[in-house]
């Protein structure tokens, strides 16, 4: 009997056979590349860790089981020979913590809730809308700009006389949001003045490789970003364009203020967000673990190139508190589940390039099922989220032929539904795999590049229409007719083995 398999018909009866299945179609094109995840080191009220370093320790360096390798702290509202007027928010408070990530290789900034008071229009730290102020909005006084930024240099020696260079520093946490805590009001105006004018006086000389980071808005909306990448001189000087998901979907505002920042070779990170805070007698359940990870998802295809959550400790985060009303598995110092959700992106991710893709779905639960996918050196990972009652499969189309990888699945609360790994059987170096997504579930696929397949056919690209077809034995090399066992690749990059009559 002559062997012969038609892709089409395959395709066709696997569709009968399993109205479930989806394809995604990973492209050789590459997207923006990740720098990283992190959180807050803050507790409760704004309250640092202090010497209290165990929760740093779990999600930071080589053998934490999430893998964290960002980190934000507050610049507090002190000159640097007042270092103490600010109580427990002085600088001291996040030292401990910042030394250690940066000793594990990980990147510290600083954001203000506030520049001094005495530069402010109130006088005080506070935003200013609170009883005791009397209405009064607290902003940066005009005749002050010009010591804003010798202020944060102030910032930057502190820290590097106590042992810790930092890597970045922002203007300002949610300047669009009037507060009655530690806060200042800037209009985008405001920011582009401040930036235009003086930035300069960022000391990157005695400060090496420090990056300044946009004011952080509550909603990352583009009427604070875009004006600060419109104007030439803003763009010499910001290096991270950053804001908050309060109230925005990822794939919405955040999406539209990555466009001029990526255009113009900046990064973009989404610097803080919780999800469901709000709880009061509960830890997250399932369901809202997966709402996390869809925000982590779509904020990478937003062209997010880092993501920082809010606290590391809280039960709604990474880290349990101990607080009895919110069960027995909230304890203290104790990696919560929504760290193991978190190590499906900060583990893998990090450090990668996102690829383009195209998820075609076959059944109507398309608004349940997301993926995402990346390039890390000889690795690609495909990230698929299932957040529907239905087991379905995943049918992965690769750029290069790949010759090994596991699933990293996630499926539940309990600890033995966690990240579960399972390796993949592949005999032969393939281009296309279908994997498995079981219901409610988080799945990293790492699949390993076979080099030796796949460079020369991926090196070869077709100038004829989206009909052209070419083959290739299974070292790589053209055929010029198709026979036996061989590659067929097509003009729209989908390479598959097929067996020709001989």
């Amino acid at each position: 009997m002559k062997r012969f398999t038609s892709f089409i018909f395959a395709l066709l009866a696997a569709l009968v056979m399993h109205a479930s299945l989806h394809i995604v179609l990973v492209k050789n094109s590459p997207c923006q590349t990740i720098t990283g995840f992190g959180a807050a080191c803050c507790d409760g009220a704004m309250k640092p860790f202090g010497d209290d370093v165990v929760p740093v320790m779990l999600l930071y360096g080589p053998k934490s089981k999430v893998g964290l390798n960002i980190m934000r702290m507050e610049i507090s509202p002190n000159l640097e020979d007042k270092a103490d007027q600010w109580g427990d928010y002085d600088w001291n408070g996040s030292l401990p913590s910042a030394k250690i990530v940066k000793a594990y290789g990980g990147i510290v900034f600083g954001t203000p809730w506030s520049p001094p008071g005495e530069y402010k229009t109130n006088g005080t730290a506070q935003g200013g809308n609170s009883d005791d102020q009397g209405n009064k909005r607290g902003k940066l006084r005009t005749d002050c700009y010009e010591k804003f930024f010798p202020w944060l240099n102030s910032f930057l020696k502190w820290m590097k006389k106590n042992g810790v260079d930092v890597d970045a520093v922002s203007i300002q946490n949610e300047p669009d949001w009037w507060v009655s805590y530690s806060g200042c009001l800037y209009d985008p105006q405001d920011l582009v003045k401040l930036v235009k004018n003086y930035a300069y006086m960022l000391d990157r000389e005695t400060y090496p490789g420090v990056r300044l980071i946009s004011g952080e808005s509550l909603g990352f909306t583009k009427n604070y970003t875009d004006p600060l990448m419109q104007d030439e001189e803003c763009r010499k000087h910001i290096d991270i364009v950053a804001g908050h998901l309060y109230g925005h979907a990822p794939l919405q505002y955040m999406k539209e203020s990555a466009v001029l920042p990526l255009k113009y070779g900046k990064e973009v990170w989404m610097t803080e967000h919780s999800v469901s805070d709000g709880l009061k007698d509960r830890l997250p359940n399932w369901s809202e673990q997966l709402e996390f990870a869809r925000e982590l998802n779509e904020c990478m295809l937003a062209g997010g190139t880092g993501y920082i959550y809010w606290y590391m400790r809280a039960h709604w985060a990474f880290v349990g508190t101990g607080e009895s009303q919110y069960g027995t598995a909230n304890k203290k110092n104790k990696l919560l589940p929504r760290g193991w959700v978190m190590s499906h992106f900060s583990k893998h991710v990090t450090g990668s390039t996102r690829m383009e893709t195209k998820a075609t779905f076959t059944t109507s639960t398309n608004s349940a099922l997301e993926t995402s996918a990346y390039i890390k050196g000889d690795s690609i990972i495909v990230m698929a989220i299932n957040s529907s009652s239905t087991n379905h499969d995943l049918r992965i189309r690769l750029p290069f032929y790949v010759k090994s990888g596991e699933q990293i699945i996630s499926t539940g609360n309990e600890t033995d539904k966690l990240c579960q790994q399972q390796l993949f059987t592949i005999d032969e170096p393939v281009s296309e795999y279908t994997a498995s997504m079981p219901a409610y579930s988080l799945n990293t696929y790492v699949f390993m590049i076979d080099r030796d397949a796949s460079t020369a056919i991926n090196d070869l690209t077709s100038a004829e229409g989206d009909d052209t077809k070419t083959y290739y034995d299974l070292q790589g090399r053209p055929l010029q007719t198709p026979r036996g066992l061989c590659i067929e690749k097509s003009a729209d990059g989908f390479t598959r083995k097929v067996y020709i009559n001989d």
